[in-house]
């Protein structure tokens, strides 16, 4: 498959680095990676920061309009200059209006999840849209039903994707492709694992800890992480660590009203070699998500061997599988009876190889190739 692409440039769309989309950077550079290891010839590219560069953080309502005439106005005069490319990939279909200046090529877009579109539409995915946020998702799926395919990284998207934009004259092709690990997360040693983490004061080794990763947008529930964790308090002598956004101070309030604020420890943003760390030793990891479009925590802890709780409900049951121990969301008493559930040792056991297993769907390789498969089936079309 690969040689009948090689003489061919695949031009892959990036984010804006200011907007600083951890996931959506990462998927980028791992389709770049993966890409030119099997042989394809592929650039990145992404809107350069040339405007919200020259604001200082504190005018961050004006670095965000400055971000939209880097992203709207000046990186589209950029690309009818381009040459080359046989086949564009825009790796977030928020940049999918990007799409109309590329009108000799085919043009793919990876759709993560369809959660802004589907709360400017007035459903409830915890991302309501301001009057400008209705457009610009507007404007989003208008560029969608343009391209010539749509890839969704769960069937769950795909679904949102099908009913929102199947149906229609010349829709286009929706199909679904994983996403890949973009790190190699994998079962490490204790003793390199904890090795790692004792470069941070903050995290005493001689407690379990429970681990949250993700940021702090409202979806991800970290104050309901916050009452589970609260429900278990009595029966053991464990903390609750927070990876990615500090938590906000009323996230600091609740905590300290269910009496665990001494119990929590935030680390912030981890590098991928220290998040992997946190895994291995962590007790479990608590994903009470109430919206996702994929769940990279999920298949990032199970490769890692680290049990799994999360909810119980696409995309997150399809990506861990029957190797996570799945709730209703609501159901918070059950979350933290799981929780302590797997001090067992045979419980623990069970859901740790159960992860493992689960977890080697989740190829980057696999990933690139299913990728290829369709920008071989687009260019023999064209």
């Amino acid at each position: 498959m690969a040689p009948a692409l090689s003489n061919k440039m695949v031009l892959l769309i990036g984010n804006f680095p200011p907007d600083q989309q951890e996931s959506m950077q990462r998927f980028s550079e791992v389709m770049l990676r993966e890409l030119r290891t099997l042989g394809i010839a592929a650039q990145l590219i992404q809107p350069p920061n040339r405007v919200a560069r020259f604001l200082p953080p504190q005018f961050h309502f004006l670095k965000k309009w400055a971000g939209y005439i880097d992203k709207l106005i000046l990186f589209p005069r950029q690309l009818p200059k381009l040459r080359g490319a046989e086949i564009v990939h825009i790796c977030d279909h928020s940049n999918a209006i990007y799409a109309t200046h590329f009108s000799k090529v085919p043009v793919v877009v990876t759709c993560h999840d369809l959660l802004a579109v589907r709360g400017s539409l007035g459903e409830d995915t915890d991302c309501p849209a301001s009057w400008t946020g209705r457009i610009l998702q507007r404007w989003i799926v208008n560029s969608l039903q343009r391209v010539q395919a749509i890839v969704c990284v769960s069937h769950a998207t795909a679904a949102d994707a099908n009913r929102i934009l199947g149906g229609k004259a010349n829709a286009p092709a929706i199909t679904v492709i994983e996403n890949g690990l973009n790190y190699p997360f994998q079962p490490l040693p204790q003793e390199t694992a904890r090795a790692r983490l004792a470069k941070d004061p903050r995290l005493r080794l001689d407690h379990p800890f429970v681990l949250h990763v993700g940021s702090g947008l409202r979806r991800k529930n970290r104050e309901g992480a916050l009452r589970i964790f609260a429900r278990t308090k009595d029966h053991w002598n464990a903390r609750l660590v927070f990876a990615g956004d500090v938590l906000s101070n009323e996230l600091w309030t609740v905590a300290h009203g269910l009496n665990i604020g001494d119990r929590i420890v935030e680390i912030g943003s981890v590098e991928s070699e220290f998040l992997e760390a946190l895994y291995n030793c962590a007790h479990a990891v608590l994903f009470p998500s109430r919206f996702e479009g994929f769940g990279w925590p999920i298949a990032e802890a199970q490769a890692c061997g680290c049990p799994v709780l999360c909810r119980d409900a696409p995309p997150m049951s399809e990506v861990a599988g029957d190797a996570a121990l799945l709730r209703n969301i609501d159901d918070e008493e059950g979350f933290a009876n799981d929780l302590l559930r797997l001090r067992d040792p045979v419980v623990r056991e069970k859901y740790r190889a159960l992860g493992l297993q689960n977890a080697t769907r989740f190829s980057a390789k696999r990933m690139a190739e299913q990728y290829l498969a369709l920008y071989l089936a687009l260019g023999n079309a064209a």
